[in-house]
């Protein structure tokens, strides 16, 4: 982390919940990839000025995305998470409820790209996504959620620099090619408003027009 970066995460007191989620992470064994804490107060900031009731989060893991996400929710909005691993999305909903938050979220388990064929089956709409898990499926996840957007709705997509790998020339990996990809549809996508912001390790915003 740069000094700019860890100076501003020294403005903002401990969080308990999302300690408690950082926590959780670490007893039960899972990799310390949460949304960074800037861009998690980023997400709430989002969600709050957007609006946005209808919120698609692809990528639970230990829920800290999803209380950031949850937070900026107005009363009687909601939350869709997608999650490979079933002991992940149990783990989240477990810091969700601690968080005051459980009532707000709905846990579907399995290979996303299913679940996002589901939701488009059903007839589903949101006005908030957020991108967050196996990189090499980054360009299949923004084409679902401008499938499944509604006017207007915003995309976020979290790591994409991978930690300076994308901008590497000699690094031509499946996930540095897709979220490559990814980083050039949000530029350049007609159907999209957008800015890709450099700290920590990347965060693209988009407006679906």
């Amino acid at each position: 982390m740069l000094q700019n970066e860890k100076y501003v995460d020294t403005l903002y007191g401990e969080d308990n919940d999302l300690e408690r989620v950082k926590a959780g992470i670490a007893a039960h064994g899972m990799p310390d990839i949460s949304v960074a804490d800037g861009y998690g107060r980023l997400l709430t900031l989002l969600v709050t000025m957007s609006k946005a009731q209808k919120i698609l989060e692809i990528g639970a893991l230990g829920g800290y995305s999803g209380i950031c996400l949850a937070r900026g929710l107005q009363a009687g909005g909601s939350l869709v998470s997608l999650e490979l691993l079933q002991n992940y999305a149990d783990l989240a909903k477990v810091h969700m409820e601690a968080a005051g938050l459980g009532d707000k979220v709905e846990y579907r388990v399995g290979d996303a790209k299913q679940s996002l064929k589901e939701l488009k089956e059903e007839g589903r709409t949101f006005d908030f996504f957020f991108i967050d898990a196996d990189k090499e499926g980054y360009p299949v996840y923004l084409e679902y959620a401008l499938l499944l957007a509604e006017p207007g709705a915003v995309i976020v997509g979290d790591n994409i620099l991978l930690r300076g790998r994308t901008i590497d020339p000699a690094k031509a990996g499946p996930a540095v090619r897709a979220v490559r990809s990814f980083n050039e549809t949000i530029a350049a996508d007609a159907r999209l408003l957008s800015t890709v912001l450099p700290g920590y390790d990347g965060l693209a915003i988009a407006i679906v027009k």
